[in-house]
């Protein structure tokens, strides 16, 4: 399969109003695109369109609003993509969102918000939007899974199994798709300096002191820069990877999960464990030293 010729195509980017998305969107831009951009959040999706406008004027882009936690309205937005965009050369599923808390913790509601717009919402965009990519020759798919498609820690229950739903599906289209000459790659990001732990949700029986606990710890995993993300995503689709993961923080797990994938849990328990020790513990007040008189009564 030849290398992936993104000027003068179409790409749709959603979840493109932050992160990765926003810079998927900006590459993109750079190297000759359209763009078709969608996201919930109005305000900072027209600030990323107006500074790609600013820079490529030369630049068409279309924007959609849309909350895909909403089956329905996910399911108008791609019918109106066909209609208005009938041959697309590049979908990149990238919104997604987080919940913290165990299995337990969570109600079913919360988990099934995660499972709707993670893996449900790429599914109906990619059904709808199929016929447009197979269209248009030598097109392409990029579904963004996660690091946790690769490993599934504790507490994150409902994110993996969005995750790895949607690695399964991506692999299943990358078969399917070859005869009809559309190329499909799933991306595994690592510790990508995004929203997406500050914006998670908590699962409704997590106490906000161990989920903020959480948070913090794992916020200073995320040290990887969105724009160098969405290099490297862009580099896998011109070269037709069929799968990309980003940054040590995901490659170095992939192998153990390789290596131990019955027992991979008890090791990064204990490199969570590792971590929290080298966390000065508070002093206690140091006590009074006992003078002279004190000691010999």
């Amino acid at each position: 399969m030849r290398h992936f010729v993104f000027p003068g195509g179409t790409a749709v980017v959603t979840g493109a109003a932050s992160g990765i998305g926003e810079a998927l969107a900006h590459g993109l831009a750079r190297r000759g695109a359209d763009l078709v951009l969608l996201d919930r959040d109005a305000e900072r999706l027209d600030a990323v369109v107006a500074a790609i406008r600013a820079a490529h004027p030369e630049r068409r882009i279309d924007t959609h609003l849309v909350d895909l936690a909403d089956a329905d309205a996910t399911d108008r937005v791609a019918a109106e993509l066909r209609r208005r965009h009938p041959r697309i050369r590049l979908l990149i599923n990238n919104a997604g969102v987080a919940l913290g808390g165990r299995f337990d913790q969570v109600t079913l509601a919360e988990f099934l918000w995660v499972i709707e717009i993670n893996f449900r919402a790429v599914v109906r965009l990619t059904h709808a939007l199929l016929p447009a990519l197979k269209a248009e020759p030598a097109a392409h798919l990029v579904n963004i899974s996660s690091l946790f498609g690769l490993i599934a820690p504790a507490g994150q229950a409902a994110y993996s199994a969005s995750k790895f739903a949607v690695r399964g599906f991506t692999e299943a289209l990358r078969h399917e798709l070859v005869e009809d000459g559309v190329g499909v790659t799933s991306v595994h990001p690592g510790g990508i300096r995004t929203r997406i732990a500050a914006s998670a949700r908590v699962g409704s029986g997590v106490a906000r002191e161990e989920h903020e606990a959480g948070r913090k710890e794992f916020e200073k995993l995320l040290s990887i820069d969105p724009a160098k993300a969405a290099e490297v995503i862009l580099r896998g689709v011109e070269r037709r990877r069929g799968r990309v993961l980003i940054g040590w923080s995901a490659k170095l797990p992939d192998l153990l999960a390789r290596l131990a994938p019955a027992s991979y849990g008890k090791v990064l328990a204990l490199g969570m464990n590792r971590r929290a020790a080298r966390v000065p513990a508070p002093r206690p007040d140091p006590e009074p030293v006992a003078s002279e008189t004190e000691r010999s009564s």
